[in-house]
């Protein structure tokens, strides 16, 4: 069993990433759904949050059926991360994360997200004071390093560890790589293999098969593993993945008329948070992966994702029903 705190989990659970216009409560109730065992939030801005910012604020709402789901915050101001965690306790999550790993020009610039790795100090000063400043579990999501010639995750690690975070989750690449390259989950094994080392160690990054998903836990040998990019698009991931570790074989592929079900569910769910605009737009980005792989396909996604009326969403769902209801993804 992995623990969080005092939050049990499974043995290797799979978490879902936090990713900026993703991560939103529709996406994560259908991946929750489909056997992520932790969801995180989108991250969201301290300063937007100490500011009452609405984009900022609406990133706090969850869903009691999402749980256990953590909340993450970036900033590098220490008033304004404390302030913010204040402000995050009162929505009752069950995790409090920090990122440091987020590697956008606009939030390095301000020394936030992966721009931290540059000033472990402070990194692990803001850490500490934020673990104080509330009872919920501090968790940390970071990468290996700011370059190649930087990397000290084993010591930035531990000393995390040392002023009380109950996780940590790594990114096997580092700022200067972006999601450029091949991730290299050996200094994340390295930082699980360090005898000092008590709490949960998830892996991130290149965990697109449930084949990855197994080498991670069975070559690495670590504590859980994070899905991003594999789940956009895709919240079946975590239930293939699941299948393949208690039968390794892998589980047949979503019928067309599930994916057409949770694809409506996901519009659906997205026009009541968001409203009509935003959740038609911000839905698009999922069709793709959606209806992956299906020949002559091009002017059904087309009207799904210029589609501004939700209506013409819908019709475009029905439209793939008739014309390839009976379509094999095997």
């Amino acid at each position: 069993m992995v623990k969080i705190g005092d939050i049990e989990l499974p043995e290797f659970p799979l978490l879902l990433a936090p990713m900026e216009d993703v991560s939103d409560p529709p996406f994560r109730t259908l991946c929750k759904e489909n056997g992520a065992d932790v969801v995180y939030t989108e991250f969201i801005s301290s300063e937007g949050l100490i500011r009452d910012a609405a984009k900022s604020t609406m990133k706090l709402d969850i869903y009691e059926t999402e749980r256990p789901v953590g909340i993450q915050i970036f900033g590098a101001n220490m008033q304004s991360m404390l302030q913010s965690v204040e402000i995050v306790e009162r929505t009752k999550p069950d995790i409090i994360d920090i990122n440091f790993g987020c590697p956008v020009k606009k939030v390095v610039s301000k020394g936030a997200g992966a721009g931290i790795l540059k000033d472990i100090d402070l990194m692990v000063e803001l850490t500490a004071a934020m673990v104080k400043h509330t009872n919920l579990p501090i968790t940390v999501k970071t990468r290996l390093g700011w370059d190649h010639d930087s990397i000290k995750i084993v010591e930035v690690a531990e000393r995390l560890q040392d002023v009380g975070i109950k996780a940590i989750s790594i990114h096997g690449r580092t700022r200067a790589q972006m999601y450029k390259g091949d991730a290299d989950w050996k200094p994340i094994a390295d930082v699980k293999n360090n005898p000092r080392m008590h709490i949960p160690v998830f892996g991130n990054g290149d965990v697109n098969t449930p084949e990855r998903a197994l080498e991670m836990r069975d070559e690495y040998g670590l504590d859980g593993a994070m899905i991003g990019r594999a789940s956009i698009g895709y919240p079946w991931f975590f239930r293939e993945v699941k299948h393949f570790f208690e039968t390794g074989e892998h589980l047949a592929p979503p019928t067309m008329q599930e994916r057409v079900e949770v694809a409506r569910r996901h519009l659906e769910m997205s026009i009541a948070w968001k409203g009509e605009k935003l959740g038609v737009f911000e839905t698009r980005r999922h069709y793709t992966n959606y209806f992956k792989g299906i020949p002559n396909f091009k002017q059904h996604r087309m009207k799904m994702v210029t589609s501004d009326d939700p209506q013409g969403v819908f019709d475009a769902f029905d439209e793939v029903l008739q014309e390839f209801g009976d379509y094999s993804f095997a």
